[in-house]
C-alpha cells in the first residue's frame, strides 16, 4: 500500500484548505484511513478517521470544521479544512490501518502505512 498526501500550504486564519490522500495497492476489505498531525515540538496527534464503510470520526479540536469526502474512482480521500486556526499549523499525515479496531484508530501505532506528510501553516 502506498499513500500520497498533498494539498498543504499557507493560509490565513479563518481560511480553508483541502488535503488529499491517494491510496494505491490497497487490499480488498475493511480498513480505516486516518489523518494525524504533528506540530513542532509536539507529539503526533489524531485528527480524523474514515472507515471503508463510510463512518467517520473527528478529534474534538476539529469537529465541525473538518470534513471527509471521497473519490472512489481515484481511490482518493479528501479532508476539507475550514475555519482554520493558527493552532492547526502542523505537518499532516494520512495513514491506513488494514485491521482497524474500534478504539485503536485514534492511535498512530495502530496504522500500517503512512504517507509522506504535507505542511499546513495557518497565519494569524
Amino acid at each position: 500500500v502506498q499513500l500520497q498526501a498533498s494539498g498543504g500550504g499557507l493560509v490565513q486564519a479563518g481560511g480553508s484548505l483541502s488535503l488529499s490522500c491517494a491510496m494505491s495497492g490497497r487490499t480488498v476489505g475493511r480498513y480505516a484511513l486516518g489523518w494525524f498531525r504533528q506540530a513542532p515540538g509536539k507529539e503526533r496527534e489524531f485528527v480524523a478517521v474514515r472507515w471503508s464503510g463510510g463512518r467517520t470520526d473527528y478529534a474534538d479540536s476539529v469537529k465541525g470544521r473538518y470534513t471527509f469526502s471521497t473519490d472512489n474512482a481515484k481511490d482518493t480521500v479528501y479532508l476539507q479544512m475550514n475555519s482554520l486556526k493558527p493552532e492547526d499549523t502542523a505537518v499532516y499525515y494520512c495513514a491506513v490501518d488494514l485491521e482497524p479496531t474500534g478504539w485503536g484508530v485514534k492511535y498512530a501505532d495502530e496504522y500500517d502505512y503512512w504517507g509522506q506528510g504535507t505542511l499546513v501553516t495557518v497565519s494569524s
